[in-house]
């Protein structure tokens, strides 16, 4: 029996595919937000008003998202001749390509799913970061996941849903031309054009809100949109003042009583900071722990248990900093803090960026004083650009492929070797260079707590491969590492460091949930830094600066931290930023730039990350954020954030009767 004649014209029955494949799109659109809406718990309130804004704005994204992906199939259904299209194996090719188009989309929405546990976010600027990195990304995917698993399961629904649904992948054209369906293509490309100049992602942050904002999102847009800004010119995108202006301003901001400029350019940062007295010529070694949010302490509620026995204890024996901020939600933004100390830099950071050689890094001041500078990494340095931007930036590099074949590995994943490794090769490091009469700094980056959270059995009770179970780890393994130094002659004449690149989660109700970037920070040198609690705002580009005042050195600066001892009260401030919006916290307000020249201030809370909208607008406030971003900014555009020649000179110490003080006593 031949089928009931169609009413449909030609050109309709021709295109009836993509009916098929839209449809599948916003109903799999539909799942995905409500999976999400359900892993957010209660980051969303039981409102009808924000169901209605997320999954209505969401439709409208998945529409404009589906002119995107429905180019392979418009594509075929334009270029396949009538009689080729009809016949059998044509018939089977589009059930083919419509069942990889189907499993494509569920892949990615499966994505999406384990992308939203870790960052509570649709796919932005780390997704984008990550995608470079393919063998670290798809190792970190395998330890972590059980993929094979997930994509046989994928597979299966994706098959299952092609056979039901196989009517509306029917192929069947009544005598089209190629003219008439170019005409089809031309709209969607019409279309397409418009979408790409009319639709912003962030069109869609509406809301006070951030889960909502981010669920009325559409994942592959929010990737490419990511993409397109991954590279963002300060002066284009962001709110600017005049630049003299700015500079000026930032003058005075970093301005500190100790310090004295060099001449008169409103854009010059370059300062002599003097201390009274010898200098303290003492090894130091700087620990950046992966992902050590200030929450996982029980100094600080300890949310997560009591995992960080070790930790809490240093904290009385060390001088400890109850207020620090880090920069940024990524570890290149912990690194590119601790080494240049500046404020993060809108979309890639300079670590990542194109003529980040010879800048003005914390390495610099210890060479210029006889010191060998190492940056230890477990992992590989390509990684992330880093072994690249520390080799040119004063540092000697030292990672995984310094590691002998003979020498014992407890552990290793996709990321590199445990920490209890990691601290051995720096220990390695330490004695080679305290056997050539130099002094040290390390810099050592972990790995361990980062997913898949795997480390060597036996040394915590929490299980492996939780994130619990990786910050015991890491306790545990600060603990053996301070304890193998101890045994060390250089110990009593040695700093420790210890602090984080960033906090473990990033995401929260609020643009930027404050409570997302509280790290803590120890310094600890029993033979001379007396333990105390250090109460100031403090931000993590305030770390050098304040570890060089503690070690009363005087030298030449272009930092955009200071010496937190040394910075008066009111101008306490730090820069918790995304990669697009750019945060600077101040007392009890919090001011972010955004792209497209918009800002907000709000109050944030301080334990839940929510803020409220501020009152009145304090335009103080306002243009010292703009001063310091655009500063920064502007200085690595122009390449003035250069070491020169004269920053090696030595500096005088201030003497009796100067009128730069004596350096801040580590008694405080």
């Amino acid at each position: 029996m031949s089928p009931a004649p169609s009413l449909a014209s030609p050109l309709q029955q021709r295109f009836r595919p993509l009916w098929w494949l839209g449809i599948s799109y916003i109903v799999l659109g539909a799942i995905t937000r409500i999976i999400l809406l359900a892993m957010s718990g209660s980051g969303v309130p039981l409102n009808p008003l924000y169901y209605l804004y997320a999954f209505g704005v969401g439709a409208i994204y998945d529409l404009v998202t589906l002119l995107y992906v429905a180019w392979p199939l418009l594509l075929y259904l334009w270029l396949m001749p009538v009689r080729a299209y009809v016949s059998r194996p044509g018939q089977w090719l589009l059930y083919l390509l419509g069942l990889v188009l189907l499993f494509w989309l569920m892949f990615v929405a499966a994505s999406e799913l384990t992308f939203w546990n870790e960052f509570s976010t649709r796919f932005n600027f780390i997704a984008v970061d990550y995608l470079v990195y393919t063998t670290e990304v798809i190792g970190n995917i395998r330890e972590s996941y059980p993929i094979g698993r997930w994509l046989t399961m994928l597979a299966i629904a994706a098959i299952i849903v092609v056979v039901l649904t196989r009517r509306g992948l029917r192929a069947a054209d009544g005598g089209t031309r190629f003219l008439q369906r170019s005409k089809v293509v031309l709209i969607w490309l019409v279309l397409t054009v418009i979408s790409v100049i009319a639709v912003k992602g962030t069109l869609k942050d509406r809301l006070e809100n951030a889960y909502v904002n981010e669920l009325s999102g559409n994942g592959i847009y929010e990737f490419f949109a990511a993409f397109r800004s991954s590279h963002l010119d300060y002066s284009r995108f962001y709110r600017t003042l005049p630049e003299d202006q700015a500079f000026k301003q930032v003058r005075a901001m970093v301005q500190t009583p100790e310090a004295t400029y060099l001449t008169n350019d409103p854009q010059d940062l370059s300062r002599e900071i003097r201390h009274a007295g010898p200098e303290k010529h003492l090894n130091v070694v700087l620990i950046s722990v992966e992902s050590l949010s200030a929450d996982f302490l029980q100094h600080f509620g300890g949310s997560h248990g009591n995992i960080t026995p070790n930790l809490d204890a240093l904290a009385e024996q060390s001088m400890f900093f109850d207020n620090l901020y880090a920069n940024g939600t990524r570890t290149v933004r912990g690194l590119e803090a601790l080494s240049l100390s500046i404020p993060p830099t809108p979309g890639d950071s300079v670590i990542k960026m194109h003529n980040n050689e010879n800048l003005f890094s914390l390495a610099d001041i210890f060479n210029d004083r006889g010191y060998q500078s190492d940056f230890v990494y477990g992992g590989y340095g390509y990684f992330d650009n880093m072994n690249y931007f520390f080799s040119h930036n004063g540092y000697r590099t030292v990672d995984r492929n310094d590691i002998g074949k003979g020498d014992t590995i407890h552990h290793e994943n996709v990321w590199g070797v445990a920490d209890e490794d990691l601290y051995t090769l720096a220990l390695k490091q330490m004695d080679q260079i305290n056997a050539s009469g130099k002094p040290f700094f390390l810099h050592i980056m972990t790995t361990s707590n980062h997913r898949p959270f795997t480390f060597p059995a036996g040394r915590v009770k929490e299980r492996n491969g939780t994130r619990e179970g990786a910050v015991a780890y890491t306790d545990w393994s600060i603990a053996d590492f301070i304890q193998r130094a101890r045994s060390k002659p250089y110990f009593d004449d040695t700093v420790f460091v210890i602090t984080a690149d960033h906090c473990a989660s990033s995401a929260g109700r609020s643009s930027v949930p404050i409570n997302r970037y509280h790290i803590p920070l120890w310094i600890y040198a029993p033979k001379h830094i007396q333990p105390q609690h250090v109460k100031q705002l403090t931000a993590q580009i305030d770390i050098a600066p304040t570890l060089l005042g503690l070690l009363n050195f005087s030298y030449r600066s272009r930092f955009f931290g200071a010496d937190i001892f040394q910075l008066p009260a009111d101008r306490e401030r730090a820069f918790p930023a995304t990669y697009e919006k750019l945060g600077y916290l101040k007392g009890d307000v919090l001011t972010v730039l955004e792209p497209q020249r918009k800002l907000e201030q709000v109050h944030p809370d301080f334990d839940t990350g929510d803020a409220t909208p501020i009152g009145t607008v304090d335009r103080q406030q306002i243009d010292e954020a703009t001063a310091y971003y655009q500063a920064a900014a502007t200085l690595f555009k122009k390449g003035k954030m250069g070491h020169r020649a004269e920053d090696s000179t030595p500096v005088r110490p201030a003497a009796a009767g100067d009128s730069a003080p004596a350096a801040a006593s580590t008694t405080h």
